[in-house]
């Protein structure tokens, strides 16, 4: 069928000192610089750097899928 699509997920990292929402929006738009049609982002895990007691890094774990490209 024309219509049957194949996706690959694969799971990256982001980080940001502000928020996790920055960190999921670095992990995704860093990623769509070498990935093409990206098509769903889930947000699987959160977590924190802590140094000295502060919070100095806030990352989202993320996986991405992508649409593999059929053979032209």
């Amino acid at each position: 069928m024309a219509g049957d699509s194949v996706y690959r997920i694969t799971e990256i990292i982001g980080t940001s000192k502000t928020s996790w929402e920055d960190a999921a929006k670095n992990a995704v738009e860093t990623a769509s610089k070498s990935l093409r049609d990206l098509r769903v982002a889930e947000i699987v895990k959160l977590d924190m750097v802590i140094e000295d007691g502060k919070v100095a890094a806030y990352r989202a774990r993320v996986n991405l899928s992508f649409k593999y490209e059929a053979d032209k």
